[in-house]
């Protein structure tokens, strides 16, 4: 522990000016989250982010473990800095995250530049690690579990109980879940995250409140399996059907969405909850991985694709207009022609809105990574996912031609990153629409409007906008300038 009359890590005795500080995020939506919350933690000891990497006094790069793709691009950005941190001995390089929490002093002996290395679990000592490792050198803190809920001093050192500085002041990432206890043989989640470990309904409730009044109007509920939610907490089930009825309840918030469910914990509850929520948008990423029974009992998913597909019938009965988005894994060990041909079987008779799919990419001490002897090679792998790319994409074409013509409310995401010319917003299927505001008159970021579908292609909409329906509320408004 530091002392009380420690000296913030944004503090500088030779200038005016607080230290600045970076971050660079690698993953999914929650390590995204954790970069919010790691910002309020920095910002909140004196520190002012800045976009700009090579004058950041402090540089953090929050990590990914998840493909080997991710770790390379890891490695070869902090390979990057080591000549910046030498000719800038005042510089800090902190590293956290998933693949911190699993390669531990390796990060080290790779860039001995590296001042401080922290994991999942204690993001939220960030600042006084850096304080450590000014005063008496390289740090390397990881914690093999978060500490408990009702520990008193805990809410300081979980990522979910952290105050977040937000990219978004009209829509908010909710952290309800942290870790897993789902053993799925390819992935390395519950090792470098934990076991589940669940947010009191009555918090996350009074976090959604705090942000409606801020102004947020979207909010997304965060978890490994959010089907699971509140498991740790309570005997009584479905504990996530009843948050999501409380989430929508809150006065303010127009939009309710989460990730990730599990396919073998989507409960009819669930389902009835998202379908009576009017905010519990109409979009459900569901996790498939794979079509084949076979591959799936390898993968120890927990289901099997008729289970799937019956579970998916369900939700798309119960809620019209339903958009449905997956995960598929091309070439998992032992993966056949066979397998690989019922994977684009169900693909197509599921007919996803659009899917994440990505080649196996085996993760040092999972089930999978010793399937060595079984490995599908590389050049039948990356055929088999071309051929399904093109499954995919059809699908996901003929799902928004379906849409033309349609008037769709969207909430307006700010001026197009590829076209300046046009504004984008994304509606409650989380599709991407590109419009073209009133002359002279662009929309700020967080209103909602309506759109008039016009055009379609793989990846977004095109229409012509109606009217705006509703202007945000939020304090700080994101820049609606083209330049």
């Amino acid at each position: 522990m530091e002392p009380a009359s420690a000296a913030p890590v944004g503090s500088r005795d030779d200038r005016a000016a607080p230290r600045t500080f970076h971050i660079t995020t690698f993953g999914c939506q929650m390590n995204d989250h954790d970069s919010e919350r790691l910002a309020g933690a920095l910002t909140a000891d004196g520190l002012v982010a800045t976009p700009d990497l090579e004058s950041a006094d402090v540089v953090v790069f929050n990590t990914c473990c998840i493909r080997e793709n991710a770790d390379n691009k890891f490695y070869g950005h902090l390979g990057n800095l080591k000549s910046l941190r030498q000719s800038r001995p005042d510089m800090q390089i902190a590293v956290g995250g998933c693949l911190a929490q699993m390669d531990r002093e390796r990060i080290r002996q790779r860039a001995p530049h590296v001042d401080v290395v922290f994991g999942t679990h204690n993001l939220g000592r960030a600042p006084e690690l850096l304080r450590r490792a000014a005063r008496s050198g390289p740090v390397v803190e990881i914690l093999d579990e978060p500490l408990p809920v009702t520990d008193p001093t805990a809410a300081g050192q979980q990522a979910s109980a952290l105050a977040a500085v937000r990219d978004l002041p009209y829509a908010a990432w909710v952290t309800i879940q942290t870790g897993c206890n789902n053993s799925c043989a390819f992935c390395i989640v519950p090792s470098v995250r934990g076991g589940e470990v669940s947010r009191p309904v009555d918090d996350l409730v009074a976090e959604v409140q705090t942000l409606a009044g801020r102004g947020v109007t979207e909010v997304t509920l965060l978890g490994q399996n959010v089907n699971s939610y509140g498991r740790d907490l309570t005997r009584r089930r479905p504990l996530f059907a009843q948050l999501l009825r409380a989430v929508g309840a809150v006065e303010g918030v127009r939009r309710v969405r989460f990730t990730s469910p599990h396919p073998k914990d989507l409960r009819p509850e669930t389902i009835a909850a998202m379908a009576e929520t009017d905010q519990v948008c109409n979009h459900l990423h569901l996790p498939l991985q794979s079509g084949s029974d076979a591959t799936l009992v390898a993968m120890r998913r927990g289901y099997t694709a008729e289970r799937y597909l019956a579970r998916l019938s369900e939700a798309r009965a119960a809620i019209p207009d339903l958009a449905v988005t997956t995960d598929l894994i091309v070439g998992f060990p032992g993966e056949t022609e066979g397998d690989f041909e019922r994977t684009l079987e169900v693909a197509a008779e599921v007919a996803y809105d659009s899917a994440y799919t990505f080649v196996f990419s085996p993760r040092p001490g999972t089930r999978a990574a010793a399937m060595v002897d079984r490995f599908v090679p590389a050049e039948i792998a990356a055929e088999r996912m071309e051929r399904l790319r093109m499954v995919v994409e059809r699908s996901a074409l003929a799902c928004h031609r379906a849409r033309i013509g349609r008037i769709e409310e969207v909430v307006v995401e700010g001026w197009s990153k590829r076209d300046p010319s046009v504004m984008t917003g994304r509606t409650s299927q989380n599709k991407l629409v590109h419009f073209e505001p009133t002359a002279g008159a662009p929309i700020p970021a967080g209103a909602y409007a309506d759109v008039v579908v016009t055009d379609a292609a793989r990846h977004h909409l095109s229409g012509d906008l109606l009217a705006v329906t509703a202007r945000p509320s939020h304090r700080v408004r994101i820049p609606v300038s083209a330049g």
